[in-house]
């Protein structure tokens, strides 16, 4: 099993250390937004390390979404090419650990509806995409 590489950045740390540590009970939201968050654990692109990210937690039936949003940054979260190139996921929801794959919505009707339970979720997502000019992926990770 490939190695646990944590995130450069300090906060990501902590808030996945809290989040696991507690199951959710606490660092369940993502710092001073108040916005809950789910952790999913993915093999790094470069690295075939075992990486975790915070996402916005956006959930459209039993379907879970993950937004590349990078809070509309030109470029996408390192964490888009990594599913992209491994798409096998593990999900953490609070107490909930489920085994996931990650599939990029491209059909629009399905990403519309996608995007809109994210918006609806997060609505900073929507001001997200007008401040850049990259469409931002749409993430539906499924059940294996």
């Amino acid at each position: 099993m490939p190695d646990y590489i944590p995130s450069t950045a300090q906060w990501v740390r902590d808030q996945v250390e809290l989040y696991e540590r507690t199951n959710g009970a606490e660092g369940y939201t993502l710092r001073d937004t108040g916005m809950p968050v789910m952790i999913v654990t993915n093999v790094g692109n470069k690295t075939g390390g075992i990486r975790k990210t915070p996402l916005m937690r956006v959930k459209a039936g039993d379907t879970y979404v993950a937004i590349g949003s990078k809070g509309g940054a030109p470029a996408h979260p390192a964490w888009v090419h990594n599913l992209r190139a491994n798409p096998d996921v593990t999900l953490r929801d609070r107490d909930e650990v489920s085994e996931r794959r990650a599939r990029e919505v491209t059909d629009p009707e399905e990403r519309g509806r996608l995007w809109a339970a994210a918006v609806e979720a997060y609505p900073p997502y929507a001001e997200y995409q007008q401040k850049t000019d990259r469409i931002i992926p749409v993430f539906a990770l499924e059940r294996r």
